[in-house]
């Protein structure tokens, strides 16, 4: 289309996945907005993706194949032709493949710099598959808290926007609505003009707590803790829905037991909160109706996150708040999207005894002979969808592992990211506004088709065309290779769920966007039938015993905290938390320069009793540091802060930040009770003083 409106989707790892609307002329994109008619987008976009079209026309935009000619990590490239790139790539990755390591010393790496299923897991995973290259475990986001809310309820489910505004007592538990579930809160307000109480827990008074009826800032990791508190009030009191704990429960009378040992008293003193206001929360929660409760992905970034995820998510079904609209609790509703990843992605390719690779120990896989898993070296690194240079832990290690001369590496990109800098071959890659793909969502129920808007811009390829290119190229001529993406989408809808019953190409295409076959007023735990073992809600779940871990829910201190190592704690005794920087998603947007701007400088932000005993005053140069790494930043100080605590908003490109590190270089690889997760809240830290850079 030369003007006009062409509808999409928007590509970010955000619960809104909102239906946009590029507004092209003479073949260009000229802005975006949100589809007014979309239930939840409501016609708006974020501050990020407002400036989409400011960032698809970039100057510094990558549009043709980049060759290395400097040193790794420089960034010094030379143009190349898309023929000369993939000969060479294919060439490397076959050498590797038939070499004395096999193919498992070919490692992959991509997240979710886009959550289009055709350019985010298809041609790609098939590529991969068929190779026989290592597996990457994909755990940096959301893994610990999918495993314990899906050991307890199964898929994950829950209430959206829609429902959320017939609450009356709301928990924004662990999240910054404001910054990464912005379509949620028109809802929330809603809610709160019909008289519904708004509370955040959260151990920053984000934008999104000052706008909330009351902050409780616990201390970080502790919030199973408070759960298990809240329990304790109400089964003592007797405000559990017993009917719904019997008929769909397993093992609640345990927990009962279990919520007993925690007292107010002892509640008070793990989370950092007076006893009467746990009691009063209890009793506001079980005796409003409906409740609800939205946790999302932060509350699990400490070793115990897997663990508490489970915990709250059990509240609702405590009080029976699942009975009502509205009522309940939403980690995701993901589980909601029964799409056939199996046609996508060809799992049956995948040769038996292939190892697994977690994403966030990439620094060790990197760096040892065996990649921390047993087996051979990696040697080849083929990097999309991601920027593990900037928003991988312990980034030390990480460089360490590009830096490697014997390490091939390819990137597939928009931007000289700090990653692409390490490259041997960078490839542009095309943007939302440029291919096809369909999206689902994890804050909605709503399933979105992207169309191109506009011709690639310059020599850019979507990721599938560049994995079909190389396929051939290396010899790969099974007929699943000459899929295009439309097929893609196609084989995608393929599925027998009555829940996507007559939700076709063709609707997607007339409509933009179309609602699953769910029930109008959505419950999905109302009368629930989970697919979990024992076909009930879990607050016994048996499988977390092969784990090691407690079958009941209980609370798991954070790894570095005072709780947990005494010792490392006074060593470093603040707990360093690095949420979102308002402007940016996860790495991506930090180049587009009124985002950049709207970001400023890296700061700590300090409470102002740990700022005097440090003799830190506003605006001082800091330096903070741990035994993994350190990164300097402008201090702030404010009570937005508890006591204990430090935060510094990311993710930052290195190469944009002072001595090339940032918060990451601190983070380490450990990870969570279950799902392997990554544990960037968990990171004890010290902050300084330091001189005039």
């Amino acid at each position: 289309m030369q003007t006009g409106i062409v509808r999409g989707a928007c590509p970010h790892d955000c619960p809104d996945t909102c239906a946009m609307l590029v507004h092209v002329r003479d073949g260009r994109a000229v802005r975006v907005q949100g589809d007014p008619d979309h239930p939840v987008t409501q016609g708006f976009l974020c501050t990020k993706v407002n400036r989409y079209v400011e960032r698809t026309y970039h100057a510094d935009r990558l549009t043709v194949p980049l060759r290395r000619v400097g040193a790794k990590g420089e960034g010094r490239f030379e143009p190349a032709t898309w023929d000369e790139a993939l000969d060479d790539i294919a060439r490397r990755l076959n050498e590797v493949r038939n070499g004395p390591h096999g193919p498992q010393a070919i490692l992959p790496y991509s997240y979710s710099g886009t959550l289009g299923k055709v350019q985010n897991e298809s041609m790609d995973r098939r590529f991969f598959h068929r190779i026989g290259a290592s597996l990457l475990d994909r755990t940096i986001c959301a893994t610990a808290g999918s495993v314990g809310w899906g050991v307890t309820y199964g898929d994950r489910m829950g209430p959206t926007p829609v429902e959320a505004e017939h609450a009356r007592f709301i928990l924004l538990w662990g999240t910054n609505t404001l910054t990464s579930n912005p379509h949620l809160w028109p809802a929330l307000r809603r809610a709160r003009e019909r008289g519904a109480r708004i509370i955040a827990i959260d151990p920053i008074r984000t934008r999104t707590a000052a706008q909330c009826d009351e902050h409780l800032a616990i201390r970080p990791g502790t919030d199973a803790a408070l759960a298990l508190g809240m329990m304790h009030v109400i089964f003592r009191d007797g405000l559990q829905d017993a009917d719904y704990l019997r008929e769909h429960t397993v093992g609640w009378e345990a927990l009962r037991e279990r919520a007993a040992e925690w007292t107010p008293a002892r509640t008070a003193e793990v989370v950092g909160l007076p006893a009467e206001r746990i009691e009063l929360l209890a009793r506001e929660y079980a005796t409003a109706h409906p409740s609800f409760i939205r946790l999302n992905y932060g509350l699990q970034r400490h070793h115990g996150g897997g663990m508490a995820v489970r915990t709250v998510c059990i509240l609702p079904a405590v009080t029976g708040a699942w009975r009502e609209l509205g009522g309940g609790a939403t980690l995701s509703t993901s589980g909601a999207f029964k799409l056939n990843g199996n046609a996508l992605q060809k799992p049956e390719w995948i040769p038996p005894g292939t190892r697994t690779i977690n994403m966030i120990r990439l620094g060790e896989a990197l760096t040892r002979p065996d990649a921390g898993v047993g087996g051979p070296p990696v040697q080849a690194f083929v990097v999309y969808n991601s920027n593990p240079a900037a928003v991988a832990p312990d980034l030390g290690q990480v460089r360490q592992g590009l830096l490697r001369d014997d390490l091939f590496t390819v990137v597939m990109e928009h931007f000289l990211t700090d990653t692409a800098r390490y490259a041997d071959w960078v490839l542009p890659a095309t943007t939302q506004l440029e291919h096809w793909d369909v999206h689902t969502a994890y804050g909605h129920v709503y399933l979105t088709l992207n169309r191109p808007s506009i011709a690639p811009v310059g020599e850019s390829l979507p990721n599938t065309e560049i994995f079909r290119r190389l396929a051939a190229r290396m010899g790969l001529d099974d007929p699943a290779f000459q899929d295009d993406d439309v097929t893609l989408i196609r084989q995608s809808l393929e599925s027998s769920h009555p829940w996507l019953e007559g939700v076709s190409f063709e609707r997607l295409v007339e409509d933009g966007w179309v609602r699953l076959n769910v029930p109008d007023e959505f419950r999905p735990y109302a009368d629930p039938h989970p697919n979990t073992p024992t076909g009930k809600i879990q607050i016994v779940a048996p499988e977390l015993e092969a784990l090691g871990l407690d079958t009941l829910p209980t609370y798991i201190p954070p790894a570095e905290s005072a709780d947990a190592d005494p010792a490392h704690a006074a060593r470093f005794p603040l707990m360093m938390l690095s949420p979102p920087e308002h402007p940016f998603m996860n790495s991506t947007f930090v180049n587009v320069p009124r985002l950049s701007d709207a970001a400023g400088d890296t700061t700590v932000l300090l409470h102002p009793n740990e700022a005097a005993v440090r003799g830190i005053q506003a605006d001082d140069r800091v330096r903070c540091w741990n035994d993994r790494g350190h990164f300097f930043g402008r201090a702030v100080v404010t009570e937005d802060v508890r006591p204990g605590v430090a935060v510094s908003y990311g993710v930052r490109w290195a190469m944009r930040s002072e001595d090339g590190r940032t918060v990451n270089d601190t983070t380490s690889q450990r990870v969570t009770d279950m799902g392997a997760g990554a544990t960037f809240y968990d990171n004890a830290v010290e902050v300084e003083p330091a001189p005039s850079a």
